[in-house]
Parts: structure tokens; C-alpha cells; sequence
């Protein structure tokens, strides 16, 4: 056997499982066609941002990642909810969820920037003898026996590996070779992300502001040239932001400084902007022949609530707890068995539960709009019901 396990991909979710993975004792082969962008300004650079939740902190810290991260890291101590659904695109109601009322020490999450996620995870793996992180390759072909899965890299090389990862994205070959269904919703939306900076102090609250065609989302980042710096998710009708996209940058800071309520003063842009479209996805089985599904190859969900990666780790963290607790079934047919069991109802619970959000923050007709507002004030007015949605938010069962 060549290695124990070869993950396919080497975005946030394919570097984080090699490092638990390797951390955990298994020999890892990860592999990508393109080496990580890790530099803000570098072509193709992922200008979104991650917020890594409460519960992610432990699993990073395991795989040697959260030391390497904790300097970098944003914290979010505060969610604010805005609604600008009202005649003039202005906050007529705004709610605070505060971390305090579920830990007083710990905030919701810790936001990072993605490019330097990725300079920092592929640093680490290049400090570990269990792992190999090879770019400029990419798994072509697959042939699986119930012992062993064969996969033929792009350099000519054919390996053998216990158990196969797939973290290679949303359009996954890996799960289109081995036959796996998926089921896909499109809401018409596309996303833009870019990061701005701003007069006003975001104060480590993370501030999404709802009037039509998709939440405004303000994240917070470290200063940006002596500045205080967001990072901006902002979804809109396809049309609308293929529109925002093309214009110029001062209409452009123009409208964005309009479109979030004028909450931070004038938004100045910081980066470039990406736009990419909003689905929402989950494959029909999470596993095949000695092959395991993961992050954007087993589920996509739109960026509402910090769950996108946040399901991934949870993804990487069963399927590690299963290889670690029985290494000798590593990638048999019962240890896949249960980690789709593991994972699938949640992942389709939390993908119906943010489609929803999703079409709520969508709503144009004005009756509708004044209606989500009564429910966001209704929601926060009850403590008990607003703590136990914060939980679930965070993926805590208590």
C-alpha cells in the first residue's frame, strides 16, 4: 500500500484533513492541480473569509493548525442582525446576538481571510513527516476493489491507498466517477466578495443586513493600512450582481456604502471582487467503494450563518474519530457505512434550514419584508428560543 489515505483537493477543507489526518497517525498523500494562492493581492486569490466556529477549535488545535491560525484569527463576539427592508434602504430594526449568552469566555467563532487560511494549512503540512502536499497534480482515474482503491494521478503515477477523500469542490469528479447522485437547488443569485475598509470600528461584530435579494454581509478582519477592514459577502439577484460587478469602482463604493445601511460610514474597496453563483447542494450518499465525500463535494450550502465550512469540519472530524477509533477498517465498507449515517441527516437538516433563511433574506414585496422584521424581533424577544437557535447555529447539542 502506497499511502493510507490520498485526499483529492487542497482548498481549506483538503489541507485541514490531511493535517487531522496525518495528526492522527495515518501516512497522507494530498493532492491538487494548482499550488495554494497565498497572497491577498496574487491573480486568483479566494478573497472570501472563513469564520471558523466555537467547535472548530478543538479540532484545528489537534491537527496543529490552531497555533498557526490563532494570530491571524478575528474574533466574533457579537452577531448583528439588520433589517432594511423599509422604504429607504436605512436599519429600522437591529438585533444583537451576543456570545456571552451562551460561554463568557469564548466568542462565536474567529474569522480568517481564505488565502492566508491556506499559506498558513500548507505551511503546517510541509512541517509534517506523515504528510505529502503535491501540486500540479490531480487524480484522473479510479478503480476501487473492496480492499484497496487504485487512483491514477496526472504525472503518470498509480498509487494504492486504504481510503480516498474527496474534498475536490462542489463540481466533484471524484463523486461523478464513482456514480453518486446529487440534488441542487438554484436561487437565481449570485455572490460578490470583496473586502472594504471603513471609518467606523467593526468592534468584532460580524453584521448582516437584510433588505432584498440576499443578505449584506460585513465580517470582521485585522486593520487594513491603519484602517478597520471587513469582509464583505454581498448576494443579490443574478442580474443585479453580474450589474455591481462590472461598474466602476466609485459607483460601485457607492452603492455597497448604500446597501449596508451606511453602518460603518463610506465603504472604501480593499481587494478585488469575486462573484460566484449561490447554490445550494448535498450529495445523495456520502460514501462509495473506499471513498469518503467531504466538504463541497458532499454538500454546498449559500453563506448564511458561518455553516458552509463549519458542516465540513464536522465532516472531517467523524470521519477522523471512525479512522482513529478502528485504523485496522480504515476505509472498509461498515466504516463508510457509518460515517454517511453520521453525517447525512444533518446535513440535509441544516441545508433545508439556510435555503429557508436564504428565501426569507430574498423577500421584495414590502408586506413580506415588514413581516421577516416582526419575526427577527419576535426571535430575539425570547431568550430561551434565541439561545437554543445560537446552539444549533454552533452545532452544540446542550
Amino acid at each position: 500500500m502506497d499511502h493510507d489515505i490520498l485526499i483529492a483537493g487542497g482548498g481549506i477543507a483538503g489541507l485541514t484533513a490531511a493535517a487531522a489526518f496525518g495528526a492522527a497517525g495515518f501516512d497522507v498523500l494530498c493532492v491538487d492541480p494548482a499550488p495554494p494562492v497565498a497572497s491577498r493581492e496574487a491573480p486568483g486569490a479566494d478573497l472570501r473569509s472563513t469564520a471558523f466556529l466555537q467547535p472548530a477549535q478543538a479540532f484545528l488545535a489537534e491537527a496543529g493548525l490552531w497555533e498557526r491560525l490563532a494570530r491571524h484569527a478575528t474574533p466574533l463576539q457579537t452577531m448583528r442582525i439588520i433589517d432594511a427592508g423599509g422604504p429607504a434602504p436605512d436599519a429600522r430594526l437591529s438585533r444583537d446576538f451576543e456570545a456571552s449568552d451562551l460561554s463568557p469566555d469564548l466568542p462565536f467563532g474567529w474569522n480568517l481571510p481564505n488565502w492566508l487560511l491556506r499559506r498558513e494549512m500548507a505551511a503546517r503540512l510541509q512541517e509534517m513527516d506523515s504528510v505529502t502536499f503535491r501540486t500540479g497534480v490531480s487524480v484522473e482515474r479510479l478503480f476501487t476493489r473492496t480492499d484497496e482503491a487504485r487512483v491514477s494521478l496526472s504525472d503518470g503515477r498509480t498509487l494504492r491507498c486504504r481510503l480516498l477523500i474527496a474534498a475536490d469542490g462542489r463540481d466533484s469528479a471524484l463523486r461523478q466517477a464513482a456514480g453518486i447522485d446529487v440534488s441542487c437547488t438554484r436561487f437565481g443569485q449570485k455572490a460578490l466578495a470583496f473586502a472594504v475598509t471603513h471609518p467606523i470600528p467593526h468592534g468584532n461584530v460580524s453584521t448582516e443586513i437584510h433588505r432584498t435579494g440576499g443578505p449584506f454581509t460585513l465580517v470582521p478582519l485585522p486593520d487594513h493600512e491603519g484602517r478597520p477592514s471587513s469582509a464583505v459577502v454581498w448576494m443579490e439577484h443574478g442580474a443585479r450582481a453580474a450589474a455591481l460587478h462590472a461598474l466602476d469602482v466609485p459607483e460601485f463604493e457607492a452603492a455597497m456604502t448604500e446597501r449596508s445601511a451606511h453602518q460603518f460610514g463610506p465603504l472604501t474597496l480593499a481587494s478585488r471582487r469575486a462573484i460566484w453563483p449561490i447554490i445550494a447542494q448535498h450529495a445523495r450518499a456520502l460514501s462509495s467503494e473506499r471513498l469518503a465525500l467531504v466538504a463541497e463535494a458532499a454538500h454546498v450550502v449559500p453563506p448564511i450563518g458561518a455553516q458552509g465550512l463549519n458542516m465540513s469540519l464536522t465532516d472531517l472530524k467523524v470521519l477522523r474519530d471512525l479512522a482513529r477509533a478502528a485504523p485496522e477498517r480504515l476505509g472498509d465498507a461498515d466504516m463508510l457505512a457509518r460515517y454517511h449515517r453520521a453525517r447525512i441527516t444533518d446535513i440535509r437538516a441544516r441545508i433545508g434550514g439556510i435555503t429557508a433563511l436564504n428565501r426569507v433574506s430574498m423577500l421584495q414585496a414590502p408586506a413580506l419584508r415588514d413581516l421577516r422584521a416582526a419575526g427577527l424581533a419576535a426571535l430575539h424577544g425570547a431568550a430561551p428560543l434565541r439561545r437554543a437557535l445560537m446552539q444549533l447555529g454552533l452545532g452544540q447539542t446542550r
